[in-house]
């Protein structure tokens, strides 16, 4: 009987599994077996047969498959967090010292904090670190690259960038963490001198850019180290110590430096090496630096400088030309200064002055040879030996009297021969002449250019005053502008010629001594003034343009080319206006000067010579009419005692014919 009882409530058990195991009926699960629970009592199953058993299992299944869930409310004090779970039971007061103390051992996370982690683990690309949480995070070793030594169980400080990704990991980062954290490391470590790490990260203009706590700073190439670096590339990717030496608070930029951190024993170095120093010490050092003004040789410790002009005692356009990069010289010192810590070296004063292994036997009016080391606008000096220089000035370089810069006659490096003019060797100096290797073309002046021979030159040159024609380099003479021309007045000579053009001239005065020419151009012709002092005389007339005027005058064009002069006040015509540019008149000349070449002429005493003629015509007549009406009255009063009436009509037509005279004379 136990037994049975017992299998057929396994039967009833395998019905609720199969309800609850299907999920269309899994909501109506809890009212099946409210409905049937009184079956489970042992006195009702006992009575029960299979045949029943398996009518109920139908039912169920057959109610199952309707899919119509009956409505149920769950209990309000039900525990819905312990589904799925191990059934224990604590007490509330248990239950909370238990969640107090898991509480404890999670940490308060929350995006965006800055938290002290630890690596608890590394793979080929990551470091593994906790901050207490329920979840580890992953940080990439290139965060980590400026500092090598970290290892597992470091501690190292990360940003929570999110609690959790889609793999529920925490999102950290080491890089944001330090550049919050960095702007206070940095001026700590300037506040304090201390001494920091930082990893080079390219090259920029002036110098390199660090990494220090995150944070970009500028280390200027000049603090990188004690001596000049050539190669800035070679420092990328290098961690570096470094000392903060500035910052500007406005725009965050910080400035560290290297050499800093070596500069204290060195300066100790140099004042060790200084206080041992004394002038004229021959030293042999290492060609550090070369400058465009001299070079930097390192003492051991300490640097001085060679000056450009105390490399040699020849020219030296750039100190490349005499020393290299870290070739080993000897130098003498020359000068030093305790204080400012400069020590002024020469490499010249180990060998004697050139001037000094001079030849005795160079003299002046010797030839020597030499190269042209400079080249100015004065001048050219040329190197006759090493280190001996003497100037060659322009005007010594030709015979010609038009002077032009030495670049027209020399270039630096070329070899030249030239003549010692001077010689000083107390003050070292010399002069040299080039053109005296030619002979002088002034010599024989006279007999090759006598006073009236004719010839063919080149215009060199203008003045205000004439021409320089060139008769052969070197000889030059002066054609005055009043010799240009017999009848024209040139204002200036470029109306006449031009430069290098070909001009006849004649030689009119020789002056050897001073080396002046006087030539002339108009001298090839006869003197037409001559002539024109027999055509142009006072009181003729003759027919002329006008070609210019101005306030005291006008200039006036007359026959055979010849120009005058018309002063205003005779520039009116008859009606009283004036003559005009371009206008066409008689003129009569008033004054003329063979010496001077002047002709002055008149248009005004043209009319009025006429208008005074008429005018002197009528007083003649008038006192030729008087004279004889006076004849006549003295006649008529001679025979006044002869009167017959004929004759006192012949008086009354006289004395009418003489007031009508008279009237006439009136008006």
């Amino acid at each position: 009987m136990a037994e049975k009882k017992t299998k057929e409530t396994s039967e009833v058990s395998e019905i609720v599994e199969i309800t609850a195991a299907t999920p269309e009926v899994a909501e109506t699960q809890e009212t099946v077996v409210a409905e049937e629970a009184p079956m489970a009592e042992p006195e009702v199953v006992a009575e029960k047969t299979p045949e029943v058993v398996a009518e109920v299992r139908e039912e169920v299944k057959a109610e199952a498959r309707v899919k119509t869930p009956r409505p149920t409310t769950p209990p309000a004090d039900f525990d819905w967090d312990s589904i799925g779970k191990r059934q224990e039971v604590y007490s509330s007061a248990k239950r909370q010292e238990i969640e107090e103390m898991y509480n404890a051992t999670l940490s308060s996370i929350a995006p965006q904090d800055v938290l002290d982690g630890k690596i608890i683990g590394k793979t080929k690309k990551e470091f593994i670190v906790t901050i207490g949480g329920k979840s580890e995070g992953a940080i990439a070793l290139s965060e980590v690259r400026y500092n090598p030594d970290y290892a597992i169980g470091d501690p190292i400080e990360v940003y929570v960038e999110r609690v959790e990704d889609a793999n529920g990991q925490l999102v950290l980062s080491h890089k944001k963490a330090r550049a919050l954290r960095s702007w206070d490391r940095v001026n700590s470590a300037l506040e304090n001198d201390e001494i920091i790490t930082g990893q080079i990260k390219c090259r920029t203009k002036g110098g390199l850019i660090a990494e220090v706590f995150g944070i970009e700073a500028f280390l200027p190439g000049s603090q990188i180290d004690v001596k000049p670096i050539r190669d800035y590339d070679v420092y990328v990717g290098k961690t570096m110590e470094f000392k903060v030496v500035k910052i500007n608070q406005e725009f965050k930029n910080v400035v560290v430096s290297h050499k800093a951190l070596i500069q204290a024993e060195l300066e100790s170095q140099k004042k060790d090496i200084i206080s041992k120093l004394e002038k004229g010490q021959i030293l042999e050092g290492t060609v550090k630096n070369i400058t465009s003004y001299g070079v930097f040789i390192d003492l051991g410790g300490v640097d001085g400088l060679v000056h450009i002009t105390d490399l040699s005692w020849g020219r030296v356009a750039h100190p490349e030309e005499i020393v290299t990069l870290d070739s080993k010289i000897n130098v003498v010192i020359l000068d030093f200064d305790d204080e400012k810590k400069r020590i002024a070296l020469g490499i010249k004063q180990l060998s004697a002055h050139p001037w000094d292994a001079l030849s005795e036997t160079v003299n002046i009016g010797d030839k020597v040879k030499g190269k042209v080391v400079v080249i100015a606008d004065y001048g050219a000096f040329v190197e006759v030996a090493p280190g001996v220089e003497g100037l060659l000035h322009v005007s010594e370089m030709s015979w010609s009297q038009h002077l032009r810069t030495a670049q027209d006659f020399l270039k630096v490096g070329q070899e030249v021969e030239c003549v010692v003019l001077t010689m000083d060797r107390e003050e070292r100096k010399m002069s040299l002449g080039m053109k005296q290797l030619t002979p002088d073309p002034w010599d024989n002046i006279l007999a090759k250019y006598p006073v009236g021979s004719q010839h063919t030159a080149k215009v060199r040159s203008f003045t205000n005053f004439g021409i320089f024609a060139e008769l052969v380099e070197g000889v030059d003479g002066l054609v005055h502008i009043s010799d240009l021309s017999w009848n024209k007045k040139i204002k200036h000579p470029s109306e006449f010629t031009s430069i290098g053009a070909d001009i006849d001239v004649v030689v009119l005065e020789v002056d050897a001594e001073n080396r002046r020419l006087s030539l002339g151009h108009k001298q090839l012709e006869e003197n037409p003034w001559d002539t024109f002092e027999t055509v142009f005389n006072v009181g003729s007339v003759h027919k002329g343009t006008i070609t210019s005027s101005n306030d005291k005058g006008a200039t006036v064009m007359l026959p055979y080319g010849v120009e005058g002069f018309v002063p205003k006040r005779h520039m009116k015509k008859a009606d009283g206006s004036e003559l005009a540019n371009e206008e066409t008149a008689d003129f009569e000349v008033i004054e003329f000067s063979k010496d001077t070449k002047r002709v002055v002429a008149s248009h005004a005493k043209i009319h009025s010579d006429a208008a005074y003629d008429a005018k002197q015509g009528e007083q003649n007549e008038r006192k030729d009419a008087a004279a004889s009406t006076a004849k006549g009255v003295k006649k008529v009063q001679s025979s006044i005692e002869k009167t017959t009436l004929g004759d006192l009509d012949a008086l009354a037509n006289l004395k009418t014919e003489m007031e009508a005279t008279e009237k006439k004379r009136k008006k």
